[in-house]
C-alpha cells in the first residue's frame, strides 16, 4: 500500500518517521515535504493532486481550516482516505469525500518512534479486509485503541495532548532536582526511565494506579510526605482544569 500525505507538518514527519517507508508527501508551499523526502526517501509531489494519483491511500495532515479546499483538489483522484484533522467528523469526510472510504485516526506525536496511541473511530460500509489494512498500518506506530466518535475529542484531549504534559512534567521535576545539586542530564534521565519503568508497571498491574502507589507509599514515609505536597499544589485540579480547556477549545 503506497501512503500518501497531504500536508508534512509534524504528525505527517511523525507518522512517516514511525513507518519508516519512503514516502509521498506535498504542503503548502513550506519546503517541509522536500525535507521529509530527502530524510526518509520517496517524494514531494508537485500538488495534492499528485499525491492522490499516485498513492493507493491518502492521510489527511493539513490544517482542518483547509478541509473544504483539500476536499475540493483530491475530488476524482483519492482512492481512500484517513484523517487525523482535529474536529472533523467522519459525517464531513463522507460529505467531503463521496464514494471513497474514510478512516478518522488520532495519533499522537509519540508513533515517530512507534510508542504512539492512536484512537479510532469507524465508519459504517468500510470493506473489512480495507480495515485490516490500514489498523494494520497504523499498528505498527503502538497501540491502537477503537473509540465511539462522540468521545473522540475527550479522548485525545488526554492522549493527543500527553506528551506535551508528560514533557512539562519531566522538565518540572529536573528543575526541583537540580535546586538539590543534581545535574540536569542525569536528573532527565532519572525522571524519563523512571517514567518508562512506571508506565510499564501500570500497563502490568492493569492500570491499577492505586495499586502501584501502594507499592512505593509507606505510612507516613517520604513518599506519603511528597504525595501529600502534590495534592496541596493542586496536582488534579490542574489535569481537570487542562482537559475543560482543551475540549472547550474543541467545542
Amino acid at each position: 500500500m503506497r501512503v500518501g500525505l497531504i500536508g508534512a507538518g509534524n504528525m505527517a514527519g511523525a507518522l512517516a518517521r514511525g513507518w519508516e517507508d519512503p514516502v509521498l508527501c506535498s504542503d503548502g508551499g513550506s519546503g517541509r515535504a522536500r525535507e521529509l523526502a530527502r530524510e526518509l526517501g520517496g517524494e514531494a509531489m508537485e500538488s495534492n493532486a499528485a499525491v492522490a494519483q499516485a498513492a493507493d491511500l491518502v492521510v489527511l495532515c493539513h490544517k482542518p481550516r483547509q478541509f473544504e479546499s483539500v476536499a475540493g483538489e483530491l475530488t476524482g483522484k483519492v482512492k481512500a482516505v484517513v484523517s487525523v484533522l482535529g474536529g472533523i467528523s467522519i459525517h464531513e469526510l463522507q460529505r467531503g469525500y463521496p464514494g471513497v472510504p474514510v478512516f478518522r485516526l488520532m495519533p499522537n506525536t509519540a508513533v515517530a518512534v512507534r510508542r504512539g496511541v492512536v484512537c479510532y473511530s469507524p465508519a459504517a460500509d468500510v470493506e473489512a479486509g480495507l480495515e485490516a489494512e490500514v489498523l494494520a498500518l497504523f499498528g505498527r506506530l503502538g497501540t491502537v485503541v477503537r473509540i465511539d466518535e462522540p468521545l473522540i475529542e475527550a479522548a485525545s484531549a488526554v492522549m493527543g495532548v500527553g506528551p506535551a504534559y508528560q514533557a512539562l512534567l519531566t522538565e518540572a521535576q529536573v528543575d526541583a532536582a537540580v535546586r538539590y545539586g543534581l545535574k540536569p542530564r542525569l536528573a532527565a534521565q532519572l525522571v524519563v526511565e523512571t517514567m518508562a519503568g512506571t508506565a510499564a508497571l501500570l500497563t502490568a498491574r492493569d492500570y491499577d494506579t492505586l495499586a502501584v502507589r501502594r507499592e512505593v507509599t509507606s505510612p507516613g514515609g517520604t513518599t506519603a510526605r511528597g504525595l501529600a505536597a502534590l495534592e496541596r499544589g493542586g496536582v488534579r485540579s490542574a489535569f481537570q482544569a487542562a482537559i475543560d480547556a482543551v475540549c472547550g477549545a474543541r467545542a
